[in-house]
């Protein structure tokens, strides 16, 4: 599933690219898990603003452009990539494959969504304030690199919940966008075994947690995300933060600092890897 880093680097090499770039077609292929929620030809003549990014949802702004009026909307377009999903800018257009579900066609190139198991996501909404896109966005926890989220108000988040730390991470409602393979990482170099109830947590071993899941994010972040089965950023480069990887997939491996094999559970149905030596319960 692409994660929040995966997202960020879609951002990143999509936004140049469609800011004030303006739709000039529409293509809805088979469905997602939601409908678009408007008719495809009245996005026709908007002009894009700056692409941002919520947890793992994209947000596209469009405005009418008064050049062409009344053609295009005023509203933007919520993106998810679900599962299996990415997005690719081509600067023609081309055939669509059978996984190519939706075509955001504009003056500087086609940006496609490509899901083979289509729990993506492409919404219309009037603005992130309202519905649909406030109640999905309601539903997200603190941004990890957020000034507001400390140390002390990630401590008093898990002082409130009995369940394991590696699912708190993976649930998004204390922090977004700490995927599996980031989660498995960051508790890795925090030193915590995945197991640990959060209320057992100390001070300082939170503060050593937000600071590995900083640390995490941004080294994913500078290597292009993590390329295990076929994302790829919109311009088709794969990320290589997996090579890095400290206990991810290495299950039966050594542990890179103490060489005891790495353990391999099942969390949240999740597949959950540590080191049984470094990485301590409470």
């Amino acid at each position: 599933m692409p994660e929040l880093p995966e997202v960020e680097v879609t951002r990143r090499t999509i936004a140049a690219r469609l800011h004030g770039a303006r739709v000039t077609s529409v293509r809805c292929g088979k469905p997602l898990r939601w409908p678009l929620g408007c008719a495809p030809a009245g996005l026709v003549g908007s002009r894009l603003g700056e692409v941002i990014r919520h947890g793992k949802y994209l947000w596209l702004p469009l405005r009418r452009d008064a050049a062409q009026p009344p053609a295009g909307v005023d509203g933007g377009l919520l993106m998810h990539l679900g599962m299996s999903g990415s997005l690719a800018f081509h600067d023609t257009a081309s055939e669509p494959g059978p996984h190519a579900h939706f075509d955001l066609g504009t003056d500087r190139g086609l940006l496609r969504l490509t899901d083979p198991r289509r729990f993506g996501a492409v919404l219309w909404s009037p603005s992130l304030e309202e519905a649909p896109a406030a109640p999905l966005l309601a539903r997200l926890g603190a941004e990890p690199f957020d000034p507001a989220l400390t140390p002390q108000a990630l401590h008093a988040a898990c002082r409130r919940r009995k369940v394991a730390i590696k699912t708190l991470l993976l649930g998004g409602q204390v922090v977004v966008g700490a995927g599996n393979i980031y989660a498995c990482e960051a508790l890795f170099r925090a030193g915590i075994d995945p197991r640990t109830r959060c209320d057992r947590l100390s001070l300082p071993r939170c503060t050593r947690l937000l600071a590995a899941l900083r640390e995490t994010l941004g080294r994913a972040l500078e290597l292009g995300g993590s390329t295990l089965r076929d994302f790829s950023d919109a311009h088709g480069v794969a990320g290589e933060f997996q090579a890095e990887a400290g206990v991810y997939g290495r299950e039966g491996q050594p542990c890179p600092r103490c060489g005891t094999a790495v353990r391999r559970i099942v969390q949240a149905q999740r597949s959950t890897f540590f080191c049984p030596v470094c990485q301590r319960r409470a």
